[in-house]
């Protein structure tokens, strides 16, 4: 499957983004969808996740009640909503789709997109 991202850009602080995650593909709705980022100087990290249904959702501690994670799977999409937004979450954001169970590993997921900028400035 290949994925593109997209929906990045530079906000305030408190503003909000929306990131979609288009995949092409048409077993799209058998995968467990993922969003991470990277900060400069920072390893990757996991901000939130989506099963195969959309059913079930996880998110890290520091994006619970700002960010909501979405997928159709009808379009084959994945979409990230980000509220709130703080500088901490500048990061380039990745979206990524992986075949077992819901998960915050990263190398649980296979597929991987190109990456979308995120700048909050404070």
């Amino acid at each position: 499957v290949q994925l593109q991202a997209s929906g990045g850009g530079l906000v305030q602080a408190g503003g909000s983004l929306r990131l979609s995650c288009a995949a092409s593909g048409r077993t799209f709705s058998s995968y467990v969808m993922g969003w991470f980022r990277q900060a400069p100087g920072k390893e990757r990290e996991f901000v939130a996740a989506i099963s195969w249904t959309g059913g079930s959702t996880y998110y890290t501690d520091s994006v619970k009640g700002r960010f909501t994670i979405s997928r159709d799977n009808a379009k084959n999409t994945v979409d990230l909503q980000m509220n709130s937004l703080k500088p901490e979450d500048t990061a380039v954001y990745y979206c990524a789709a992986g075949t077992l169970a819901i998960t915050y590993r990263a190398n649980q997921y296979h597929y991987w997109g190109q990456g979308t900028q995120v700048t909050v400035s404070s």
